[in-house]
């Protein structure tokens, strides 16, 4: 079923660019010196569209992010640049606090917020930004692709995005779902974030993303899942930084479907069907039908192994020998997400209630 929810969206045409191209701002928010850092923001600076401005936002004077956004400004002179430096929280979620910092320099009515480990072609403003110009849509997101930096646990955490969530989230698409929202790319009209209560409506919830999507179909507006595909990097230092990861990002599932969440298992394919050859073994069964259903199996998760990395990656099978392991992680993180609200989000600890949510622990 994932497999045919990719292809489909695969073969789904790209959406037609807007003749009409108003003007935009674009919000990126800043958190650290991430690899590629410089290379990543300058691609937003190298768009194909007419007029726009860009918002850089630390939240620490010292952020070394800071001086990548300076370079760029003096390396684009002619594209208007603001670089916000400001500490204030509004909230619990940082993200959120330096977006509202960010959105007082705001010129235009058409805002891009996009992760600053993202990076694009230089039709993506025209291209994300199109479907707003229909007054029925409130909100465009797009899904995207992990790219790994070398490290072995990069490499896992790219995997769980490409392999399962992702397939996931277009699965849902394929019936109808139009909840998803992804902060790596959000698209809105500044009037509509008003209505809804501004970014403070959100500044203390942990799925913010989600959140701001529900704002918006509150007010009777489609959210629009664009066909742009937006490329992010992955980089994580080691296993517990993966783990802390992928246990935020669970918990988060958890919160916004308590009752689906607990059956998220049967999405494991692959270590349920080897769970099933060795039920089937030691009940004394070995018929042709067991194996022919394992065999269905191990094909279809090597069929998502395979789904990106034919075509984007020179050598696709380097991380073969990982799937079992990313697939026991994820059998892991899922079952420990149940035992904890407790999640760490750039460096910071956080408590989620079943709301959503984040309060710093007493």
């Amino acid at each position: 079923m994932t497999l045919l929810a990719v292809a489909v969206w695969r073969l789904r045409g790209a959406s037609a660019v807007a003749q009409e191209r108003p003007p935009v701002t674009l919000l990126k928010p800043l958190c650290g010196a991430e690899p590629g850092l410089y290379e990543h923001l300058r691609t937003f600076c190298l768009q194909d569209y007419p007029e726009y401005q860009i918002i850089f936002g630390v939240r620490d004077p010292a952020d070394p992010a800071r001086a990548v956004a300076e370079r760029l400004a003096a390396e684009f002179p002619s594209l208007p640049i603001d670089i916000v430096v400001n500490p204030q929280q509004h909230g619990n979620n940082h993200k959120i606090s330096n977006l509202i910092n960010m959105l007082e320099r705001s010129r235009h009515n058409m805002l891009v917020m996009a992760d600053s480990d993202a990076f694009v072609g230089p039709d993506y403003l025209a291209t994300v930004t199109a479907p707003l110009l229909d007054p029925k849509v409130g909100l465009v997101t797009c899904t995207y692709r992990a790219v790994p930096t070398d490290s072995i646990w990069s490499r896992l955490g790219a995997m769980y995005m490409n392999e399962w969530y992702l397939p996931s989230v277009l699965l849902a698409w394929l019936f109808g779902y139009e909840g998803y929202v992804s902060g790596q790319t959000m698209c809105l009209r500044h009037d509509t974030l008003r209505a809804i209560g501004g970014f403070r409506a959100i500044a203390n919830h942990l799925a913010d993303d989600h959140r701001l999507g529900e704002l918006i179909r509150g007010l009777r507006l489609r959210v629009v899942l664009s066909p742009y595909l937006v490329t992010g990097v992955h980089h994580e230092q080691n296993l517990a930084s993966l783990t802390r990861h992928e246990l935020r990002w669970m918990r988060t599932i958890h919160v916004l479907r308590p009752w689906s969440f607990r059956m998220i298992f049967l999405s494991f394919s692959f270590p349920l069907a080897v769970l099933g050859l060795l039920l089937a073994a030691g009940g004394g069964l070995h018929s042709s039908a067991v194996w022919t259903l394992f065999g269905i199996a191990a094909v279809m998760r090597l069929a998502l192994y395979c789904q990106y990395r034919l075509t984007h990656d020179p050598d696709p099978l380097s991380d073969l020998w990982l799937l079992p392991v990313r697939d026991g992680l994820l059998c892991w993180v899922w079952f420990r997400s149940f035992f904890t609200s407790r999640i760490t989000w750039r460096g910071a600890e956080f408590d989620v209630d079943a709301d959503g949510f984040m309060r710093k622990p007493t």
